[in-house]
């Protein structure tokens, strides 16, 4: 029974990174369109908060049970990582941006060591160090080693907040009052979508882009299709198995076969929209590979009294 619900984890957490990764490809062409970066994450929060809102209402009871793990979740989780990476990504080379935001599982790591004081498995360091590697390779980091300093600062700050996505992830999951994932990512994005709009002002947003076509390499494609892929399968769709995915394996495991999202965003750019990739980065996508397998490991060689799941927050609201 636990091999059969890591392998289920393991696959969940696949889909969940092939979903995220593909955000960037139909974003993009909506970019180049005409909208704003942060208009454009605004529409994706916003637009899954309002597919989520259903299931809102129905699970309203969090709200006064898991009230700091929303807002955590809302403000960290969603508005954190999309907020300060666009913001990193107007003073850095967007490969630099995405390797220091996947630094996230390596500080999730450190924070389990270190703060948490519990031990970390060999498989997940070592999976996470060789993933980082693949990494760097992928986004080709040479290629922008004169860095803004608060660009870097923006970067570890979104790594932070992804860390502490599969923290917030896995609240709960080994107690008896385990959140709803749906619940929880639901009330996620309503919280990201307030914060977002303070940030974004998407009253400023050239709305017509909306109406016309984007180009997706050489198709032409209706932005509304692009708009709804990146709500319905990159958002709503790929936070829900991640979530299951972090509750199923643990938050260390998750993170680094979470770095297969950067993969999947780089080779489908090659397809889609005609971003060659170099030898370079065809290495460092196996490496990556090679890094979520040798994680993924760690469940199975886990020592007694190593601990995977992290605590539950919502238990002790002091220690918060």
């Amino acid at each position: 029974m636990q091999a059969s619900g890591r392998h289920a984890g393991l696959g969940l957490a696949l889909v969940s990174a092939i979903a995220f990764g593909g955000s960037g490809v139909a974003a993009k062409p909506l970019i180049e369109a005409g909208l704003d970066p942060l208009h454009m994450v605004w529409l994706r929060v916003a637009g899954a908060a309002l597919v989520l809102s259903p299931l809102a209402w129905r699970h309203r009871d969090l709200v006064r049970r898991k009230p700091l793990l929303l807002a955590g979740f809302g403000l960290i989780a969603v508005a954190g990582v999309q907020a300060f990476y666009f913001a990193s990504l107007s003073r850095i080379p967007v490969g630099v941006a995405l390797l220091l935001e996947y630094l996230g599982p390596a500080l999730l790591l450190g924070w389990i060591r270190f703060v948490q004081r519990r031990p970390v498995t060999r498989a997940a360091a070592a999976g996470a160090a060789v993933a980082v590697v693949g990494l760097a390779c992928v986004v080709q980091i040479w290629a922008g080693l004169s860095l803004d300093l608060f660009g870097v600062l923006l970067g570890l700050a979104a790594a932070c907040c992804q860390a502490f996505y599969f923290v917030f992830a896995d609240q709960g999951s080994d107690g008896d009052d385990v959140p709803d994932p749906m619940g929880m990512i639901a009330y996620g994005m309503i919280v990201g979508t307030l914060v977002m709009t303070v940030i974004a002002r998407p009253w400023q947003m050239d709305w017509q882009v909306l109406g016309g076509d984007a180009a997706l390499g050489d198709l032409m494609v209706p932005a509304p299709v692009l708009l709804g892929w990146v709500v319905l399968i990159a958002t709503v769709f790929a936070y829900l198995t991640g979530v299951v995915s972090v509750r199923k394996l643990s938050p260390q495991v998750a993170g680094v076969v979470a770095c297969l999202e950067a993969v999947v965003a780089t080779v489908l750019a090659w397809v889609l929209l005609g971003e060659h990739l170099s030898t370079w980065q065809i290495i460092g996508g196996a490496l990556v590979l090679g890094g979520a397998f040798i994680a993924q490991t760690s469940r199975g060689q886990a020592a007694p009294g190593v601990a995977e799941p992290v605590a539950a927050l919502d238990r002790d609201p002091s220690k918060v």
